[in-house]
């Protein structure tokens, strides 16, 4: 018996994986999955997620995402002071935070990156995000020659009074409100957008045009050495290359598709090592109510009740994807979990399309593009379950931009296919429904409800994040009521990295969005030594 325990004991033992400590040092082989190019590493200059992705190794701005909160943080200030009012915020920045020529970072700095992309001959990406800070919208107006909402108290104290009462930190983390150096902005011109100097983890070495950009770790980092010595970003934006090269262990992350999910999750090794997180995006059918049948509410949730949207989530998207049961999705602080999605019942849409006076049903135009995950392979999945209820689903297929165009700016459509940012902001998110936000803010929908004006308004005025979230739930709650779209999925994003690779964070923001201080490679790697 004790030889039995003994053998058992070993088996055990043996598969069970080694533990490795965490390291210092080596080289990692990470991914820039959206398109062959970088845009910019000026990342003032782009909205893009592709330059979004390496900016965080070189920039940091006011806030980060911390992913386990899930929420974002002060970056670059050790303390902060907000007014009994909410309007005023005041940052004791960092003593140690440095660019990475050397120079200490001040208060200055930031007031002149804000007024840098606020210029308004400049029209910056992250224009959108300063607009909460009193005077922003003058000064991008040229009716100002500075911030009025900005103030350097002395070097190390910034404060910031903002236009109206919302939480900055879910504006100031976004990498396009990044600071900069002014002095090497100034010095190298339109050659920053090549070489930029920061102020994160790691430092710019070079870049090969369409192949990858190489940084290094840069020593004096505010929040100690980074771990690892180098870092090799890959620009592949075709999902089969970007599989050959993970399979070959040429790069220790890759982002996957909903083709390539499947066969990873199948995968004895691989499916060990995937990071999935509902991230804050939402895909539906925009049901425009200038079009006369979808001003009956009985209508949209027909809508809503004819679709089997879990056959076509397991079936088209490969399970790539949760099934929205409202707009917040899972990961949001005010995500409604007693919201439960339009079950499957064709019957129930057949009664509810005669209660509104459309027994035999109607034709609809709809609005598509080629896009995988919320596009006309979508929307042909769909139009069998509508047209046995009556409504004919006649697509149009259109390119992104116009699409966009038809959306945000004329309205002209009866219904769309699309997807829309639902958080991180939950009271940002849910604010494009109020009556007095415009098609180009985010109504998309031309959606207007008092009793949804009321509920924002009051979300906005609670006295902290918890009211907020508990009213925000019951906002969720009506706009599933009123089916204001077809509530189709939240995005299901994934990577599946080697079993080396060490502290991924799972970002809802942008899973692709890692902070690479964090970032580590145990010697497994075949990189482990490599500088």
């Amino acid at each position: 018996m004790r030889i039995k325990a003994f053998l058992g004991a070993l088996a055990l033992l043996a598969s069970i994986a080694p533990a490795y400590a965490q390291r210092d040092g080596g080289t990692a082989s990470l991914v820039l999955p959206y398109g062959a190019s970088i845009t910019t590493l000026d990342i003032h200059s782009s909205a893009r997620a592709q330059d979004g992705i390496i900016s965080l190794a070189i920039h940091r701005g006011l806030y980060s995402w911390d992913s386990d909160k899930n929420e974002p943080v002060p970056e670059l200030a050790k303390a902060v002071e907000v007014s009994p009012d909410g309007m005023v915020y005041t940052y004791k920045l960092r003593d140690n935070a440095r660019f990475h020529n050397g120079r200490k970072l001040t208060a200055a700095d930031i007031i002149w990156s804000y007024q840098r992309i606020l210029d308004p001959k400049g029209a910056f990406a992250g224009a959108r995000y300063l607009r909460i800070i009193a005077g922003a919208e003058e000064f991008e107006a040229g009716k100002a020659t500075s911030i009025s909402g900005l103030e350097a108290v002395d070097d190390n104290t910034l404060k910031i009074t903002l236009k109206d009462r919302v939480d900055p930190a879910q504006y100031l983390f976004w990498p396009e409100v990044s600071v900069l150096p002014r002095e090497e902005v100034e010095r190298l011109g339109p050659g920053f957008a090549t070489a930029p100097i920061g102020l994160g983890p790691y430092k710019f070495v070079s870049m090969t045009s369409g192949s990858r950009i190489v940084v290094e770790r840069f020593d004096d980092f505010y929040k100690g050495k980074p771990h690892l010595d180098k870092i090799v970003y890959n620009i592949m934006g075709e999902a089969p290359a970007r599989d050959v090269a993970f399979r070959s262990k040429d790069i220790d992350v890759n982002l996957l598709g909903s083709a390539q999910y499947p066969v990873y999750k199948a995968d004895p090794v691989f499916s060990k090592n995937l990071v999935e997180v509902a991230e804050y995006r939402t895909r539906f059918f925009a049901l425009n109510p200038r079009f006369k049948p979808f001003q009956d509410k009985r209508v949209r949730q027909a809508i809503n009740y004819a679709i089997n949207s879990d056959l076509i989530i397991n079936r088209l998207v490969k399970d790539k994807a949760y099934r929205a049961t409202g707009w917040l999705p899972t990961t949001s602080v005010a995500y409604n979990p007693e919201i439960k999605a339009f079950p499957f019942d064709p019957e129930k849409a057949k009664q509810l399309l005669k209660e509104a006076g459309y027994e035999k049903g109607f034709e609809v135009e709809l609005v598509t593009t080629n896009n995988e995950s919320f596009g006309n392979t979508i929307v042909e999945a769909t139009i069998p379950f509508l047209a046995k209820v009556g409504i004919i689903v006649k697509p149009k297929v259109v390119e992104n931009a116009v699409g966009q165009d038809l959306l945000f700016q004329k309205g002209d459509f009866d219904a769309a296919i699309w997807s829309l940012a639902s958080g991180p902001d939950p009271l940002a998110a849910m604010k494009r429904f109020h009556s007095t936000t415009s098609r180009p803010a985010g109504n998309i929908f031309g959606y207007a409800n008092k009793d949804m004006d009321a509920l924002i308004d009051a979300a906005s005025a609670a006295k902290d994040k918890t009211e907020q979230a508990t009213i925000l739930k019951k906002a969720d709650a009506l706009l599933v009521d009123d089916a204001a779209m077809w509530f189709f999925n939240y995005n299901k994003a994934v990577l599946v990295h080697q079993p080396w690779l060490k502290g991924i964070q799972k970002n809802a923001v942008e899973l692709t969005n890692q902070y690479p201080e964090y970032l580590w490679i145990d010697e497994t790697s075949p990189r482990a030594n490599a500088k």
